[in-house]
């Protein structure tokens, strides 16, 4: 239950925290929307709406919000969104898996084929690379809820299946069934998190040079950009020495 993989997903690497606060808001919104409609309203009886919710609450989403979200999905007259999982290659060879929430598919089609071919990459078939990734879920921590040693004690007793560590922060991995009773455990030692959700982990990862982890990025952050996009995630490795270089 070890591990130090440098492994980032785009919502916590660096520069992610400007991401406007209102657009954040819209996304957690409309998952919790979705995940209420696709079973019942109640977090005690939905794991998928649990998740969503615990996420919100990590991002700030005030309660007024998160009710108003779920109460939405009882509405007829409330947009009908569909998921769509598309799944490609990006700058330097790099897996992505992207997903999104949307009332049109044409358009969202679209953009993500577009955003990705203008940015060095190109979609694939439906599988093409989700196999070379896990269904886990995953829950953040910034560096300041403790030291790796008591962040590593508190996710085993948790019931956690892996944990990293680094100067950015920690990363908590769970089997998805588990995730909503790991991060109750986890709240009651370490306090709030920074983010709850159900994750794509990488089983390999892929270093990335200069060149194309500039072009990479420039491709997250215009599919992240994207009202549709909800998630993006991907095997690619940057060091930390590139994004400095980055900036």
């Amino acid at each position: 239950m070890a591990g130090h993989s440098k492994f980032k997903n785009i919502m916590h690497r660096k520069g992610a925290q400007d991401k406007k606060r209102s657009a954040l808001f819209s996304k957690l919104s409309r998952e919790i929307t979705v995940a209420a409609k696709m079973g019942l309203p109640d977090p005690a009886m939905n794991a998928r709406l649990r998740a969503a919710v615990l996420a919100a609450r990590a991002g700030g989403m005030p309660k007024d919000n998160i009710e108003r979200a779920i109460n939405k999905a009882a509405g007829s007259d409330g947009e009908n969104y569909e998921e769509v999982r598309y799944e490609g290659f990006g700058p330097g060879g790099v897996s992505l898996i992207i997903e999104t929430l949307t009332d049109n598919r044409n358009r969202t089609a679209t953009n993500v084929r577009t955003a990705v071919s203008k940015n060095g990459g190109n979609l694939g078939a439906g599988g093409s690379v989700s196999h070379g990734f896990d269904r886990m879920g995953l829950i953040n921590y910034a560096a300041a809820a403790g030291d790796a040693d008591k962040v590593f004690e508190a996710a085993l007793e948790a019931g956690a299946e892996d944990v990293t560590s680094s100067e950015d922060g920690h990363e908590i991995w769970t089997a998805t069934e588990n995730l909503h009773e790991v991060a109750k455990a986890l709240e009651g030692v370490l306090g709030d998190a920074e983010g709850v959700k159900l994750a794509w982990r990488p089983q390999t990862q892929v270093s990335v040079n200069e060149a194309d982890a500039a072009t990479l990025l420039k491709l997250i952050d215009t599919l992240d950009d994207d009202d549709d996009v909800q998630t993006v995630w991907g095997n690619y490795d940057i060091s930390d020495e590139v994004m400095e270089k980055l900036g």
